[in-house]
């Protein structure tokens, strides 16, 4: 079901905003990356391609663009929206974008054949936010509640033992939805292999549920936030509650551009930047309306504002959850924008617990072939931000507590049997 075709829809932003914008960024300096000192000039023979997918997380490429963060480092770029992961890939895999907002796990999928033709490389220069995912159930489903994983479970098991299995959205094989939803499926005891999980763009998931063709979706903001407000689900679970602070979409490259050092490292500093710019909360007001536009996420100002506020209408009677530094998260002092070996070790091995892949994969080879640490270190050196000291360091899974060890996901797998 996954949408190949290729799609890329240039759009312009307006020198006015712009204007605006940099006034709002002027007013709020402390909020932003110092500038340091500036890469060295290049010559650019042509503007950078940088795709992103109808998301409130692409709000750092966005307002890069719109604040003249990428004009200040010396490169110019076409923001061009994407119909689908699937178009994602297969235009940095082509070449006909260079960079683009993306699913963390979605390189690691393509290049280990879960995703994508097995052995083509999509490098990762960088993590551009934390958080802000939700797994929406159909308020037909209410009886289903994600923090109370006991009863969550008995009631999904219950719809299954009664012919009823729930059809289930992710936006890509392998991608970060993906694990979220197959995840909270296993920590509920609720064996993936009795439900539907198909795959729907992000942009489409509402429409798509709304018209009955699945029982529930994981995706990013704002879309889980839409389907509370026309009243079509309710948030079951977001990806804080599951994992806090974990890796979502990052910046990947095609190969050829991830060789161009100089642009690249350009493009890095200006979403640096405006990463630490959305991480004040009047900047992300001002953000909702930019990206609320229909050339971007094309979706409800308010809407996208109050998530990235942290302030949850739920549905379904749950009320209002208010989420204080856990919501999305862009920059956090740039804790959130290195790329970790450990992270991308616990996706692959999800995808051997989950039976994505029948063997598992060369974990550090692959992790450390498809991150660009050293030259994140390098930019982050040039910006004048630290380094993180946890690349490899054990973490735990706060939704079912589980603790995983980067340097033994063998271990991490047997201790934690999925159910069937």
């Amino acid at each position: 079901m996954t949408d190949t075709k290729k799609t890329v829809a240039s759009v312009s932003p307006s020198d006015a905003g712009r204007r605006r914008f940099l006034k709002v960024a002027g007013t709020t300096a402390a909020a932003t990356v110092a500038a340091g000192s500036l890469p060295r000039a290049f010559a650019q023979k042509k503007a950078i391609n940088i795709g992103f997918i109808p998301l409130t997380d692409c709000a750092s490429v966005v307002m890069a663009e719109e604040l003249g963060y990428f004009k200040k480092y010396g490169v110019e770029v076409n923001i061009v929206k994407q119909a689908s992961w699937a178009a994602v890939r297969d235009n940095l895999l082509s070449g006909d974008i260079q960079a683009s907002h993306l699913l963390y796990s979605l390189p690691l999928s393509v290049y280990t054949g879960v995703g994508g033709a097995a052995g083509k490389e999509i490098p990762i220069a960088m993590v551009i936010d934390n958080n802000g995912q939700a797994i929406t159930l159909a308020n037909s489903l209410s009886s289903v509640a994600g923090n109370d994983l006991k009863k969550s479970g008995a009631a999904m098991n219950a719809l299954i033992a009664a012919k009823k299995a729930p059809t289930l959205a992710v936006t890509f094989p392998g991608g970060t939805h993906d694990i979220w939803m197959r995840y909270w499926l296993a920590a509920m005891g609720v064996p993936q292999s009795k439900v539907g999980i198909i795959v729907v763009p992000p942009p489409q998931m509402v429409a798509n549920m709304k018209v009955g063709n699945m029982d529930g979706f994981c995706v990013g903001e704002p879309w889980g936030g839409v389907a509370v407000d026309q009243n079509i689900g309710f948030t079951a679970l977001t990806t804080q509650q599951l994992w806090k602070n974990h890796p979502e979409k990052v910046l990947g490259l095609n190969k050829e551009f991830s060789q161009q050092t100089d642009q690249v490292k350009a493009v890095m500093r200006a979403v640096l930047d405006a990463s630490a710019w959305l991480d004040s909360l009047p900047n992300r007001r001002a953000a909702a309306k930019v990206i609320a536009q229909q050339k971007y996420v094309n979706a409800s100002e308010s809407v996208i504002r109050d998530r990235l506020e942290g302030r949850y209408a739920l549905g379904a009677g749950q009320g209002t959850k208010q989420y204080l530094g856990d919501q999305m998260m862009f920059s956090r002092n740039a804790l959130v924008n290195a790329p970790r070996h450990g992270h991308a070790i616990w996706f692959m091995a999800q995808y051997v617990r989950f039976g994505l892949l029948k063997q598992a994969p060369d974990y550090q080879a692959v992790a450390s072939r498809l991150l660009m640490t050293d030259l994140y270190a390098q930019v982050a050196k040039e910006a004048g931000l630290k380094m993180p000291t946890d690349d490899m360091s054990p973490f735990t899974v706060n939704l079912d507590g589980a603790k995983f060890d980067p340097k033994n996901p063998a271990a991490y797998i047997k201790a934690n049997p999925i159910p069937v």
